[in-house]
């Protein structure tokens, strides 16, 4: 069975900042591979930018991991001094049309976002026979798209087999001494 993964990078970030820890991409992709009865087929991560060299390294290690990263800049609102700030890059568009593009070969897609926008998208998905996995936290999921989904995995409950840990990695080049 195929499975497809679409990340919203910035839902997860606030997910994660709720959650007091980051998860690594690679320990996702590593977790997907993993799956015994699932071939990873697609892998998306959203992200907006601030500029076009915003994130970079960051991208190119997504893209070295086996993600087609998609970017969109952000547009910010509330330009009161007094107010605070927001931006947004709104990416559901985008998200949307990479699981129709691919719905057709993939049988399990792993939603890792909290918007709300996504219910319709998971409805028709889910009308095409595939089955849809969400991956988030309580308090940052809309009940309307917990509800329209297979399956709810509280990403705090993976923790243990996503989080980011430093000394965990490789070292990108090592010295040998005697």
């Amino acid at each position: 069975m195929q499975l497809a993964l679409a990340i919203d990078g910035h839902s997860m970030f606030y997910t994660q900042q709720k959650l007091g820890w980051f998860f690594d991409p690679r320990r996702l992709m590593e977790l997907a591979s993993a799956q015994s009865d699932l071939e990873v087929g697609s892998a998306f991560w959203y992200l907006g930018l601030k500029d076009s060299t915003d994130q970079r390294p960051f991208r190119d290690a997504l893209t070295s991991l086996g993600f087609s990263v998609r970017t969109k800049p952000l547009r910010e609102f509330g330009h009161d001094p007094e107010q605070r700030q927001y931006a947004r890059a709104n990416l559901e568009v985008e998200i949307a049309l990479d699981l129709m593009a691919v719905s057709s070969r993939t049988d399990v897609v792993w939603l890792l976002s909290g918007s709300r926008d996504l219910e319709r998208t998971v409805e028709v998905l889910r009308a095409r026979g595939l089955k849809i996995v969400l991956i988030n936290t309580d308090g940052m999921v809309p009940r309307e798209l917990r509800n329209a989904v297979d399956r709810f995995w509280d990403l705090a409950s993976l923790r243990p087999q996503l989080e980011r840990s430093e000394a965990m990695q490789a070292p990108v080049f090592s010295r040998n001494t005697p």
